[in-house]
C-alpha cells in the first residue's frame, strides 16, 4: 500500500480505521482505475498474499463501503478458509457476519452523513452481495457521486423498462431486474445481456 493514504479517499474519520484493519488482515491494497462492472474486488493466487483493489474514482462514502467489503472477504478467506480449509459462499452466512462487524465501527454521523447512514444501519443488519441490491443505500450513496450528477448520466437501475440508452458505445433496451443486475437487449444483435444496475448510462 505505499503511497496511498485512506485520508484521500474515505472520510477522514474513518481513515485510522481503514489503516488499521489494513495492517492486521495481511493483504496487498491497491487503487484501480474505474471500472464499469465492478467497485472493487478480491483475488488470491497460490503462492501470493490476498489483494484487494477499490476503484479509485469513488466518493468517500462508497470507497469506505467498498473498502469494508472487500475486506470481509479477506476475513473469511483467512478464518475460514486457510484455518479450516471450508468452502464458504462468496457472499454467504460467513460473509455478511464478518461484513456487518466490520461495519459496527463505523455507523456514526462522524462519519457518513444522515441520509446514507440510514439506510446503512438498516443494510448492515443483512448485507447484500452488493449495495446495488439495496435501492435505497444505492441512491444515497450515488447521490454524493460527481461523476454520476456531472456527465448527465444515471444509474441503469434508475431507467424504466423499456428505456433505450447508451453502455459501453452500444445501444441496449433496459429489461427486467435479476436481483443486481439487469436483463437487457442489444439493439443491433438483439442478444440479451445482464448489465450491473449500478452501472453509469446515458439514456438515448
Amino acid at each position: 500500500m505505499k503511497n496511498i493514504s485512506f485520508g484521500l479517499h474515505v472520510p477522514p474519520a474513518a481513515s485510522g480505521y481503514c489503516a488499521e484493519l489494513f495492517h492486521t488482515n495481511q493483504f496487498a491494497f491497491s487503487l484501480s482505475r474505474p471500472r464499469r462492472t465492478r467497485l472493487g474486488d478480491f483475488t488470491v493466487k497460490p503462492g501470493l498474499i490476498p489483494k484487494i483493489t477499490v476503484n479509485a474514482n469513488l466518493n468517500p462514502y462508497s470507497f469506505l463501503v467498498t473498502y469494508l467489503h472487500e475486506v470481509a472477504h479477506c476475513v473469511v478467506h483467512n478464518k475460514y478458509k486457510m484455518k479450516f480449509r471450508k468452502r464458504v459462499a462468496p457472499h454467504g452466512p460467513e460473509w455478511k457476519y464478518e461484513f456487518s462487524v466490520l461495519l459496527q465501527p463505523v455507523l456514526t454521523e462522524s462519519i457518513f452523513p444522515k441520509d446514507i447512514l440510514v439506510h446503512l444501519v438498516r443494510y448492515a443488519k443483512n448485507p447484500a452481495a452488493s449495495t446495488g441490491g439495496d435501492q435505497l443505500l444505492f441512491n444515497a450513496l450515488r447521490s454524493y457521486d460527481e461523476q454520476a450528477t456531472n456527465t448527465g448520466r444515471t444509474t441503469l437501475a434508475q431507467l424504466h423498462e423499456g428505456t433505450s440508452f447508451m453502455f459501453q458505445n452500444r445501444v441496449f433496451t433496459r429489461g427486467t431486474m435479476r436481483r443486481t443486475r439487469v436483463l437487457c437487449t442489444d439493439k443491433a444483435s438483439q442478444r440479451l445481456y445482464t448489465i450491473p444496475a449500478h452501472a453509469l448510462v446515458e439514456a438515448c
